[in-house]
């Protein structure tokens, strides 16, 4: 469990510096350039989510049950991670209506989808440590970006409405790769067995 913990501290804490030092992260790549800043942030951020698979590794051979979910919990989190796959997608398509209705983080809100869908269908220890500490970074992220946004007059428009048919094609084909190869082949978790 501590592996796993000392993944999440650096692998959430890089991606925390705009939330908690933006006047370090700025003056740090004002003085380094943005290029080895984001060489930097990709090392730390690889680095960190090793350890966390490592330590989630680690902690699942020897786990302590919190809650038992009933396995309906199960088909409920697949069918979360549909939203969650799509809100991914629109995050990398721009001008989407998506973006918009999500206040301009389609990300924070899929990671905060997929973070509940696992902590609804995972009742251990180390689930409950892994998905929650997405699930509070992910809202408190969703609040810094909101309130600089909100600070910068940032407003998002968006573009035709066929990008928004991309984002949920791409995001429903993404979602039925993942669930019914790649999870049971990368996590040891078939959603659908």
């Amino acid at each position: 469990m501590t592996l796993l913990i000392v993944g999440l501290v650096l692998f959430l804490g890089v991606h925390s510096a705009r939330i908690v030092a933006e006047g370090w992260r700025a003056s740090t790549v004002q003085r380094l350039g943005e290029t080895p800043w984001k060489g930097l942030y990709s090392l730390a951020s690889i680095v960190g989510f090793l350890i966390l698979v490592y330590g989630y590794g680690l902690a699942r051979q020897a786990p302590v049950v919190l809650y038992a979910p009933p396995t309906w919990t199960r088909h409920l989190a697949a069918l979360l991670m549909i939203p969650a796959f799509v809100l991914l997608t629109a995050a990398y398509v721009p001008g989407t209506r998506i973006k918009r209705a999500v206040g301009g983080h389609p990300m924070l809100v899929g990671v905060k989808t997929w973070a509940v869908a696992h902590l609804i269908a995972n009742g251990t220890l180390h689930d409950v440590v892994l998905f929650g500490a997405f699930l509070a970074w992910a809202v408190v992220d969703y609040a810094a970006c909101r309130r600089r946004d909100r600070a910068q007059g940032r407003v998002y428009v968006t573009g035709p409405v066929m990008r928004d048919v991309t984002a949920v094609i791409v995001g429903v084909v993404a979602w039925a790769v993942f669930s019914f190869w790649l999870h049971g082949w990368l996590i040891g978790v078939r959603p659908f067995a």
